[in-house]
């Protein structure tokens, strides 16, 4: 009876750990916005269409499968305002805004498309510009949803929008990046409680038959 009761509580303890796996959430198909400070990339807080960069900024976009802000992919390369801006002099009345634009990989791209390079532009815009106006300057043709969801970037993807994608489904992480290829916690635990449970139940056995 003792067995009993012991192995009743680790299977109650097992059984929400086994499932965690299946909790996973599904990712998103989508370009995100970063903004960039020395040599590091920060989520943007805005969108393009409200943050309105100043003269020497270097703001990113990047096309990835994601969850959230926290797991979304950075833009690659390493340029910076001067390599970007390099060929475009200054002029009186207007501003210049560095882009990256990394349309992701392949495992990324929406079945039956394949990504173009990631490439940088400098952006000339009016003092006031928006980030979304300097990048139409240098990006088009842009495509919008009917919520102002920035769909595509020089006509990539060809279609689709902020698709949900399967936790299945999900791209693995490239390399250099965190993956979450190694086993969860819960698949740990879990088989440790099974181990337990099978050593408990040799000893049960021995024990009865010595009895």
């Amino acid at each position: 009876m003792r067995f009993r009761r012991i192995a009743a509580l680790l299977l109650a303890a097992l059984f929400p750990l086994l499932n965690t796996g299946q909790a996973q959430a599904a990712g998103y198909r989508y370009w995100s916005f970063w903004e960039r400070g020395g040599d590091a990339w920060t989520y943007a807080t805005e969108g393009p269409a409200t943050a309105r960069p100043a003269d020497g900024d270097v703001q990113g976009f990047r096309f990835s499968v994601s969850e959230d802000s926290q797991d979304a992919s950075q833009p690659r390369g390493t340029a910076d305002f001067a390599t970007i801006c390099a060929d475009t002099p200054a002029r009186d009345g207007r501003k210049r805004v560095a882009l990256v634009i990394d349309f992701g990989t392949a495992p990324d791209a929406p079945s039956g498309e394949t990504p173009p390079p990631a490439r940088t532009a400098c952006a000339q815009v009016a003092p006031d510009a928006t980030t979304a106006e300097a990048l139409a300057a240098v990006a088009k043709p842009l495509r919008y949803d009917t919520n102002a969801l920035l769909c595509a970037i020089s006509g990539y993807p060809h279609k689709g929008c902020g698709e949900q994608v399967s936790a299945e489904r999900k791209p693995a992480r490239e390399s250099g990046e965190e993956s979450g290829s190694g086993p969860s916690l819960g698949v740990v635990a879990g088989l440790a409680a099974v181990a337990v449970l099978g050593a408990a139940a040799g000893w049960q056995a021995r024990r009865r038959r010595h009895d």
